[in-house]
């Protein structure tokens, strides 16, 4: 889908360059058991693309000639693709920290039932999504019943030592705002989450992070549907915060598609730019001993969306 790019095509948005390279964040395709509202990647259960094994060979090869300190898997429900386990396992015997953003429904699957069990064994970090602590808002952005899913998975990693003290095992959670604005302050947030979660449902968790929604992809077409597009995109501009400019995701992480084709992030992947100042796409296969640092990053005017306000990146609030 393009359906926002046309409005993307000019840009105000600041140059910056990259830092060195520390994590590399891979999509392991499009299938999902939900179809979120706010998803700018436009997963669902129909979604055929998954990564494949050569693919997968290549990024582990790739692992070996960068010091990566972060695989960073997502989706799509990441855990969805049937080579996951083994690109975690190969991933931890390179001493790689290895982070899983899982949509927490999917450990209820019949079919991935063991899943929390694989995760926690090989201390996978697990950024979930929980984009509200009430029932209705949860059910309305990401399906009827996901709520009470989400909390049954919460409940089953905490079981296991996720988000406990000194466990090792990291569970933080992901807000995202429901509509055209910006996310409220992120440490006053995650203080009510940890009440209410924990005063409700015994649950505790290590950090929330607030993640600003781009308009792009699926939460874009529902922007431009109720004729909120460009509105939103001048409330981005104008909160840009210049500080936020140095800690943005993109000058220390590189996005991989399912297919192997590389990105300046995940979002510029939704939106089929090339890698920094390329005309066309690059598989990581070609930048196996390329230095990235210091090379130009492809912005466009949804990079407002990661400066406005506290900032945001795949680790919430800048």
């Amino acid at each position: 889908m393009h359906d926002t790019l046309p409005y993307l095509e000019k840009t105000t948005f600041p140059a910056i360059t990259r830092n060195d390279l520390e994590v590399l964040q891979v999509n392991l395709g499009y299938l999902c058991n939900l179809s979120c509202t706010h998803c700018h990647v436009n997963a669902g259960p129909n979604r055929t693309e998954l990564m494949d094994q050569k693919t997968i060979d290549h990024i582990l090869d790739f692992i070996d000639c960068h010091s990566i300190k972060t695989l960073d898997l997502t989706g799509g429900a990441p855990e969805m693709n049937p080579l996951f386990k083994n690109l975690v396992e190969a991933a931890i015997k390179k001493s790689v920290k290895v982070i899983d953003r899982c949509n927490l429904t999917i450990l209820l699957e019949p079919d991935y039932l063991q899943l929390a069990e694989f995760l926690a064994k090989n201390k996978v970090e697990i950024v979930a999504s929980l984009p509200c602590y009430m029932e209705d808002n949860v059910d309305k952005q990401r399906g009827k019943g996901t709520f009470n899913a989400s909390i049954t998975a919460l409940q089953k990693l905490n079981d296991l030592g996720y988000g406990q003290a000194d466990s090792g095992l990291i569970v933080n959670l992901v807000f995202n705002p429901q509509g055209a604005t910006l996310p409220p302050e992120q440490n006053a947030l995650e203080q009510a989450y940890k009440q209410h979660l924990y005063d409700q449902f015994n649950i505790v968790f290590n950090q929330l992070f607030t993640i600003t929604n781009l308009p792009i992809q699926r939460f874009g077409s529902v922007l431009i549907s109720k004729g909120e597009f460009d509105p939103y995109m001048q409330l981005l501009e104008d909160n840009f915060q210049q500080q936020n400019l140095e800690q943005v995701m993109c000058k220390n992480t590189l996005s991989v598609d399912w297919q192997g084709f590389v990105y300046d992030c995940d979002f510029n992947q939704m939106l089929h730019l090339p890698l920094g100042e390329a005309s066309e796409k690059i598989h990581i296969s070609a930048l196996t001993d390329q230095i990235l640092a210091g090379q130009p990053i492809k912005t466009l005017q949804h990079c407002y969306g990661c400066t406005a306000g506290q900032g945001s990146s795949c680790g919430g609030a800048l």
